[in-house]
């Protein structure tokens, strides 16, 4: 490698291990060849390998179905949670952010554009086929051409197998967001997705009605493999008896979809459940002083937002008009009544312990000033307006869109709301079936720039940006920004190129921010090792959960 090439990457290389601690050991690691140890929970690091029980069945009760078995059919957290559990990454992030090797064992930046993976060697799909270099190689591919993902993997240029057991990844350009995007890579049995079904598709196809052969069979390398599924009601997993690596002792697991909140606390009280996923509010202090039971509450960049639609309606694309939507919205009182404080109230898209959060954006709810856009703009007797909300995906969603109406009609908005269950929710999203939408994203990667890439860039179908942009909201200069963001790999720099890009947003008044909401989950006090299998991504690493 030339002189300045190398001085050049030593420089990206010494940045990039001042962004966060969470990077900094295993990026030192990477660069001397090292490999770390997977760290599963318990006593499953302690035994290796826990014997499975057959017996144990964890009975979990969720708030809602994945869309389909095909990993790439939707970017969203019980995609990822599901992933998990069936399929396996190439690395993982421990609870406290580090990266932990799963398929590969190690890894080393091998110049500016790229990552060297050393794979497990004897790891087994489901199918029985044995993982190769191949078949990261192909997943890679998939990713790319897949809707929900492209976007995030628009500057991997492409995946090359260097032998069996190596895969170099290869970016556009030095990729400051490079190792954390490729947590997301849960590597496909190939031979398993290859050639035509029964009907005379290609297996591989990436079919969002879920009837594609990959929406309805699964074939990864996970500690669980799918044995039944009714979609939106129950999933059963089996303990997958060639696993790779150490694991827990539960050996299946029973998913049941229960959408109201209140349902999924009476089951775990009455025993019918033994965990349940994402507790409504007013039952933490029920469950706390419960003896028999666990609650674990933790805090997450999960931003819950309505967005504006001025595609859809000029009104919307007046940012006097958007801004008067926001200064309608008390936020704050939405977390002290709604969410019974255990929530943060969002100015901007990163959460306060984020590099890249603005201080300097302050919360701006004033009922007068939104009265008095509203007349700016020309609307001196309100709007009419209308919206779709979950009502089974985030926590108390219902209640918040309901309340958020109530604040507009004080300002002289009216808006007809409907409210629906996930499933159905997600098809009128994407159809932007409504002017206004209320929706949540989570940063998965553990860095700022996601939020801008899916929520706040011009809708680009081709390269991926913007997908989640429902409101379309389009500024060319915050765009160049973010990109330019993804390049740089000095600390404070790009800090303040994150914050910068916060400012244009709120000025623009691009959302509505209402606040980051919590993960929660509560379980029998028979799961031994509740807390080490959980983390702030809202990723359930059950396949290591010891059950009594």
């Amino acid at each position: 490698m030339p002189l300045f090439l190398k001085n050049m990457f030593r420089l990206g290389l010494v940045c990039l291990l001042s962004m966060s601690a969470a990077y900094t050991s295993i990026a030192a690691d990477a660069r001397a060849g090292k490999s770390r140890p997977a760290s599963p929970s318990g006593k499953a690091a302690e035994r290796g390998r826990a014997v499975i029980a057959p017996d144990r069945t964890l009975k979990l009760a969720v708030p809602s179905d994945i869309v389909s078995l095909d990993p790439h059919v939707q970017l969203s957290e019980e995609t990822l949670a599901y992933s998990h559990l069936v399929f396996d990454p190439l690395f993982r992030r421990a609870a406290d952010a580090r990266l932990e090797p799963r398929l590969a064992e190690r890894w080393e930046q091998v110049d500016p554009t790229t990552i060297r993976f050393y794979l497990r060697k004897n790891v087994k799909f489901h199918s029985g086929n044995t993982m190769t270099a191949g078949d990261v190689v192909w997943t890679l591919h998939r990713l790319k051409s897949s809707e929900e993902y492209r976007g995030l993997f628009r500057p991997f240029v492409r995946a090359l197998a260097v032998d069996e057991h190596t895969v170099d990844i290869v970016t556009d350009k030095p990729y400051a967001m490079a190792l954390g995007v490729a947590a997301y890579i849960f590597v496909m049995d190939s031979g398993f997705y290859s050639g035509m079904d029964e009907n005379g598709r290609t297996r591989d196809v990436i079919d969002k009605t879920g009837l594609g052969f990959a929406g309805v069979n699964a074939s990864g390398t996970g500690p669980f493999r799918v044995e039944s599924r009714r979609q939106g009601m129950e999933m059963t997993l089996k303990a997958f008896a060639d696993y790779w690596g150490p694991r827990g002792n539960v050996g299946s697991i029973r998913v049941a979809v229960v959408n109201n909140g209140a349902t999924r606390v009476a089951s775990l009280l009455s025993g019918a459940s033994d965990m349940i996923m994402s507790v409504p509010t007013g039952d933490y202090a029920r469950l706390k002083g419960n003896k028999r039971l666990q609650l674990v509450v933790m805090n997450s960049s999960r931003l819950i937002i309505v967005q504006m639609n001025g595609k859809r309606r000029k009104e919307l694309a007046d940012p006097r008009v958007r801004e008067a939507i926001v200064r309608a919205t008390d936020n704050a009182a939405m977390v002290r009544k709604i969410m019974h404080g255990h929530a943060v109230p969002a100015t901007q898209q990163i959460p306060p312990h984020m590099t890249g959060h603005n201080p300097e954006l302050k919360p701006r709810y004033n009922l007068d000033k939104a009265r008095r856009l509203l007349q700016e703009a020309g609307y001196p007797d309100g709007l009419e307006l209308t919206m779709i909300s979950p009502n089974n995906r985030y926590v108390n969603d219902e209640k918040i869109a309901l309340t958020f109406v109530g604040m507009l009609a004080k300002a002289g908005i009216k808006v007809s709301l409907r409210t629906m269950p996930r499933i159905r929710y997600w098809d009128e999203f994407g159809t932007q079936s409504a002017d206004l939408q209320l929706m949540g994203w989570q940063d998965d990667t553990e860095d700022a720039g996601n939020f801008s890439e899916y929520l706040l860039m011009c809708p680009d179908r081709e390269a991926g940006y913007g997908k989640y942009n429902s409101g379309n909201y389009c500024n060319r200069s915050l765009d160049e920004l973010v990109l330019a963001c993804q390049s740089e790999f000095d600390p404070d720099k790009r800090a303040a190129m994150l914050r910068e890009i916060e400012k244009i947003a709120y000025d623009d008044a691009a959302f509505v921010p209402l606040h980051f909401e919590p993960h929660t989950w509560a379980a029998d006090a028979r799961l031994k090792n509740l807390r080490q299998v959980l983390n702030a991504m809202n990723f359930s690493y059950l396949g290591d959960l010891i059950m009594e």
